[in-house]
């Protein structure tokens, strides 16, 4: 019998708009992901229909690229380190993320770190939709309110003494500055060749005018769901957090609409400046 979970609404937001690249942007997808749609399910159907209304507006056109522009980003990264031996693949809030089930890395482990209950909420959509779970893919629920970060890790089956890649996406602007500097100090202390690959936002007052309205409509509503905005950094202060790491890539809206979109026959593309993506490796 399954059992209820109370999902994220974040999650499930990211969750659609995966699902509807697929469905309604042009060819070649910036994310091709076969599993988006099917995970969904009957169950959040009519949401995807829904958003059919909408593909066109200029705030779903940048959403949609930027939250498949970071997956791909750190899919990208991923297989570049698989080339370097890196055997290990972390999800932070992986909510829905569907990477585990179409990994074209048949010597990579996944594991999935997420809220037990987001995590059993992923796991009934699956029994629903009749997607199996990969042998390769270990959950790892952490309540981290409750929880130590560091000594679940340890205890989640990974190997702390070789190269571990972590992707925290989507989940930095909702930590407390605590929450992310205990993170990012346990993955600077593993192997040489581990990384993080996360995205993360501008503060407010590094922000045009023009944008201001869009960053506060937005943060009104991720608030209004009981998930809230806390966390930003200039590129400078994102620089300094990550000095333990060696290398280290920091690109801008402009950088990722050249690498991701330049080619696109449809209008998918990054509005604004307030998003980046950055990658660092021990």
């Amino acid at each position: 019998m399954l059992v209820a979970a109370k999902p994220s609404r974040t999650a499930l937001g990211v969750a659609v708009r995966r699902a509807t690249h697929q469905l309604y942007d042009s060819h070649p997808l910036v994310l091709d992901d076969p599993i988006a749609v099917p995970i969904l399910g009957e169950t959040y159907r009519p949401m995807l229909e829904q958003a059919a209304t909408s593909i066109h507006e200029r705030f779903s056109l940048g959403m949609r690229a930027w939250l498949v522009a970071r997956s791909r980003y750190a899919e990208d990264k991923l297989a570049q380190a698989v080339i370097k031996g890196i055997r290990q693949y972390v999800l932070l809030g992986a909510g829905l993320d569907t990477f585990a089930h179409r990994n074209p890395h048949p010597s990579v482990r996944v594991f999935e770190v997420d809220h037990p209950a987001t995590q059993q909420w992923k796991r009934n959509l699956l029994a629903l939709s009749g997607l199996p779970e990969p042998s390769n893919l270990r959950y790892v629920p952490i309540d981290f309110e409750r929880q130590s970060f560091t000594y679940e890790m340890q205890s989640s089956g990974l190997d702390l003494g070789a190269p571990i890649i972590f992707a925290w996406l989507g989940v930095v602007m909702y930590l407390s500055h605590s929450a992310f500097r205990a993170t990012l100090d346990f993955i600077a202390a593993l192997p040489t060749g581990s990384g993080v690959i996360m995205d993360y936002g501008l503060p407010r007052h590094a922000l045009p005018p023009s944008e201001l309205e869009s960053r506060d409509l937005l943060a009104a509503r991720v608030e209004s769901i009981g998930e809230p905005f806390q966390l930003f950094f200039t590129p400078e202060q994102m620089a300094a957090e990550l000095t333990a790491f060696q290398l280290v890539e920091d690109l801008d809206p402009e950088e990722i609409n050249a690498r991701y979109f330049s080619l696109r026959t449809d209008q998918l593309s990054l509005v604004g400046r307030g998003g980046h993506l950055t990658s660092a490796w021990r």
